[in-house]
């Protein structure tokens, strides 16, 4: 089975994004000028007389100055590790993997820490900050690139900058071009965010206890609040300050829950309350994370004119054909205790009114006792016993509905349709055995057989009555991906949150998992 992500490329996830603005107070305009001088010129001299004062400074550093200066070498767009007043995303991520690589012995990792320690005090120059950041990226690429190819640091630090990992810098990968299209708008929405954390606007929702339901033309304090909320997230374009719920907020509301993969009506729960109370500060993590988890997507994702796409905390499938999005259907998804198997592979076959062979673990423990308590259970449930298995045959009432999506894979997954078409109403839609359940089962196979001229609609119509088995094999396969994605944009660049289903961000974060508080 191929991992459709590394964990070697997120395990050190566990950063946090801070505030630098430390660094205004602390530089002065000595160390200001120099910045712009060092980072902004080709004079040569004026590099050297700075760079011999920050290694004069910091003498344990000085073996690796022509390794650190090649990083500069042409740079005229400023600092490698900030961005402003701030360190940006790669600093964070350097300084994450470097302190969780093995052996790595580290100069000045007091200074080094005090950086990213946002109640710390310290008089350390962005300048200095910027070169200590380089000399650490100098050491970690010389630990991490032992045992590979030799490649320029300046190249590496170009590739690390685009992907942020050494890894995948290593490994040469081309360009920004392969990367999956939600990198960027997620990236876009990651500076939104940091902005919002930086404004101190995001203030937290304190409701009416006990809490009730909100509901249009209610009054409550709290209304007020959300308004509030809803502006600063863009999906209010004013904010009236009203306690009232009114038309106004009912929009901005179904536009939040719509976004968010919640059940689209105009109810207040608590639930969302709480929701909307995480911090932003995770937010920005989330979406830090699920850039990474982008960036080791398969490129053949974006070269592809046709696929499916499941994300599991979404609950969402789309079908891509010819390079647009051809369908969008809700899903219901393997339990916590059965999850759905996040991977990739290629559809074959779909198969129509089909057999429920069912898995001996659901035999042994879930049937067996009914069996033996009601000697006609098989047969009321439409099943019958063939070579020691139990199997259900085709019908409306079949657990896979009529027509299944097969993709081979070591897990047995797959996807069909349901006849429990009510669970699509729920929110959390964790309740199969791992399996994907479609609830457009039908439309998607319609769609898959467009270029297929003899399954017309009147013949899937036939082979969906539920009668008779029948497979078909696509002379042309189609690549499907069972993603886990917590943060997405949508086709109308909203960004959705979804919720942490299998507690993934928390296993590769555990440092800053996520919490509504």
């Amino acid at each position: 089975m191929k991992t459709l992500y590394s964990l070697s490329i997120i395990l050190a996830l566990s950063f946090s994004v801070v505030s630098f603005s430390k660094y205004e107070s602390t530089d002065t305009k000595e160390h200001t000028s120099n910045t712009s001088i060092f980072y902004n010129s080709d004079n040569d001299a004026v590099k050297e007389s700075v760079s011999n004062e920050f290694f004069k400074k910091y003498t344990d550093l000085k073996k690796y100055k022509s390794e650190v200066m090649s990083l500069y070498k042409n740079r005229t767009l400023g600092t490698i590790w900030f961005d402003e007043d701030e360190i940006n995303e790669f600093g964070s991520v350097l300084y994450e993997k470097a302190k969780k690589t093995n052996d790595l012995v580290i100069p000045y990792q007091k200074e080094i820490d005090q950086l990213f320690d946002s109640s710390s005090e310290n008089n350390i120059s962005k300048t200095d900050a910027d070169m200590l950041l380089s000399s650490l990226y100098v050491l970690y690429a010389k630990k991490s690139n032992s045992d590979k190819k030799k490649l320029p640091y300046d190249a590496m630090l170009k590739d690390f900058l685009n992907y942020s990992t050494i890894e995948e810098a290593t490994a040469k990968v081309e360009d920004d071009g392969n990367l999956y299209d939600q990198y960027y708008k997620l990236q876009g929405v990651l500076k939104q965010y940091k902005k919002l954390e930086k404004s101190s606007k995001w203030k937290p929702i304190v409701a009416e206890t006990p809490y009730k339901d909100l509901r249009p033309d209610a009054v409550s304090p709290t209304i007020a609040q959300v308004r509030t909320r809803l502006y600063l997230l863009g999906d209010l374009k004013q904010d009236s300050k009203s306690d009232f719920y009114d038309r106004e907020l009912m929009d901005g509301v179904m536009k939040y829950k719509v976004r968010n993969g919640f059940k689209p009506n105009y109810i207040l729960a608590e639930e969302h309350i709480k929701e909307m109370n995480i911090p932003v500060s995770d937010k920005v993590k989330t979406l830090m994370l699920n850039m990474e988890r982008i960036r080791a997507i398969s490129p053949e994702l974006v070269n592809n004119d046709e696929y499916v796409l499941v994300n599991v905390p979404s609950y969402e499938l789309i079908y891509v054909k010819n390079g647009k999005i051809e369908l969008t259907s809700s899903v219901f998804v393997g339990s916590p205790l059965t999850k759905t198997t996040i991977f990739n592979g290629q559809i074959d076959r779909i198969v129509f009114s089909p057999y429920w062979t069912v898995p001996q673990s659901i035999v042994q423990n879930e049937l067996r006792s009914k069996i033996a308590a009601d000697p006609n259970y098989l047969a009321e449930k439409n099943m019958e016993m063939v070579n020691g298995q139990v199997r259900q045959k085709p019908g409306p009432d079949n657990s896979l509905g009529l027509v299944k999506f097969m993709f081979p894979n070591s897990d047995d997954i797959y996807m069909h349709d349901t006849p429990s078409k009510t669970l699509f109403d729920f929110e959390k839609r964790t309740f199969s055995h791992g399996c994907i359940n479609v609830k457009m089962a039908k439309e998607l196979a319609v769609a898959m057989l467009k270029d297929y001229p003899e399954w017309t609609q009147a013949k899937i119509d036939k082979a969906m009555e539920g009668k008779v088995e029948s497979s078909f094999k696509l002379s042309k396969k189609v690549p499907i991906y069972i993603t886990y994605f917590t943060s997405l944009v949508n086709e109308n660049g909203e960004i959705g949150f979804f919720q942490d289903v299998y507690e993934k961000d928390a296993e590769l974060t555990p440092q800053t998992a996520l919490t509504a508080n």
